[in-house]
């Protein structure tokens, strides 16, 4: 009962997310649909890295990736934010710090 069986043809196990570190994201998704930010995500799970796509709207190319890395662990960081054009703005060891500019865009003047 208790068995797992490998999917045929599989050669390497696929990188995906924790359930801590796809709450952290999720959180962020939903805080940014609620301030009318995004509307729409996708996932992407690969052999060499996992991906969250956040887009403004389903028709267009994503505003962010979240992006997962465990082959840079050990240089720059595991976790990066792309941009819509490609480049990176953040990379790091910790998902908080590679999420702060997205977040500060939540910020709001209280007065």
């Amino acid at each position: 009962m208790g068995d797992v069986y490998p999917f045929p043809g599989g050669s390497s196990p696929q990188i995906g997310f924790t359930r801590a570190e796809l709450s952290r994201i999720i959180d962020l998704y939903g805080r940014m649909v609620a301030a009318g930010f995004w509307k729409d995500y996708a996932l992407e799970f690969g052999k060499d890295h996992a991906a969250f796509w956040a887009f403004r709207r389903s028709a267009e190319r994503p505003e962010f990736k979240i992006e997962k890395r465990p082959s840079l662990r050990n240089k720059q960081g595991m976790w990066a934010l792309v941009n819509e054009g490609g480049m990176v703005l953040r990379r790091g060891h910790e998902l908080g710090p590679v999420l702060a500019p997205v977040e500060r865009r939540l910020m709001k003047v209280v007065g």
